[in-house]
């Protein structure tokens, strides 16, 4: 398994493309478009990076998902925006006296998990935006152990809710209904195996083969893992903004690697190798 850096776009600027300040979530529907929320603005890109379309948001976004029917949902101060795929706005899921900075989200047919950074839980609702149940809540530190402020998770074919628990370096497995299944990873400052450093992994997505794909910070790295937690292969290693830290990250359906660099608002794109190729 191998990665070479292909395209960038977004990037700090004016221009329509680009962002001022912020650039903090990525996500991929269904026809590989691309969708980042930054700036309080939704933009949407195709596999080129060349700009389709953009909308404001009500407030600032801080993560963004896009379910099967092509709904955007961006993830705010406790409360989730929901767009149809042009911008127009359809509901808002609010809990104001339960949610919290909500910075990662996946929905599915059964309901909606939503990270939430304040409480260090993930929060499940069903379809309707009824609460269901906490993720996290019975660890024995309160929640999951995040210096870097933000919790971020997703969720495999079968259903398991694989959770980045950075401040004890590594990844964890749940039920949705926060039944704790166990979890694989180390610290190792040396072995790129292990996960190095105060608090990584930061970040992960999950491929259609279940490979688990992280971003560290100090310095920013990019690796993908087996599911059982056994290292495949290091992405990228340089190429970031040193101070560059929780690196959202998205997965296409080609296995192309899309990565948030947080200092210069850029999209990164990874492509894997096939054998034999000549990048």
């Amino acid at each position: 398994m191998e990665y070479r850096p292909a395209i960038r776009f977004g990037g700090k600027g004016t221009d329509a493309s680009q962002f001022r300040e912020t650039l903090r979530g990525i996500a991929i529907d269904e026809a590989d478009r691309i969708y980042v929320v930054g700036d309080s603005k939704v933009k949407v890109f195709d596999a080129q990076g060349e700009l389709l379309r953009r909308w404001k948001t009500g407030d600032e976004g801080h993560s963004i998902a896009v379910d099967v029917d092509g709904n955007v949902w961006v993830g705010q101060w406790q409360q989730v925006e929901v767009f149809d795929a042009d911008g127009r706005p359809v509901e808002t899921l609010a809990d104001p006296d339960r949610l919290g900075l909500i910075t990662a989200i996946a929905v599915s047919k059964d309901g909606v998990l939503l990270a939430d950074a304040s409480a260090r839980w993930i929060r499940r609702y069903d379809r309707e935006g009824n609460f269901l149940n906490n993720i996290g809540e019975q660890h024995r530190k309160g929640g999951f152990h995040i210096p870097n402020g933000i919790v971020d998770f997703d969720v495999d074919a079968q259903g398991i809710v694989h959770v980045a628990n950075p401040g004890m370096h590594r990844v964890e497995q749940y039920k949705a209904d926060g039944e704790y299944l166990g979890y694989w990873g180390k610290f190792d400052g040396q072995d790129p195996a292990g996960f190095p450093g105060c608090c990584n992994p930061t970040n992960l997505t999950l491929d259609a083969e279940g490979h688990v794909i992280v971003t560290e910070k100090a310095t920013p790295r990019v690796k993908v893992y087996s599911p059982e937690g056994e290292l495949l292969t290091v992405v990228a290693d340089e190429g970031f903004d040193p101070q560059a830290k929780n690196l959202d990250l998205a997965v296409d359906s080609k296995g192309n690697i899309y990565v948030v660099d947080t200092v210069t608002l850029e999209v990164q794109v990874f492509v894997p190798v096939t054998k034999g190729a000549t990048a």
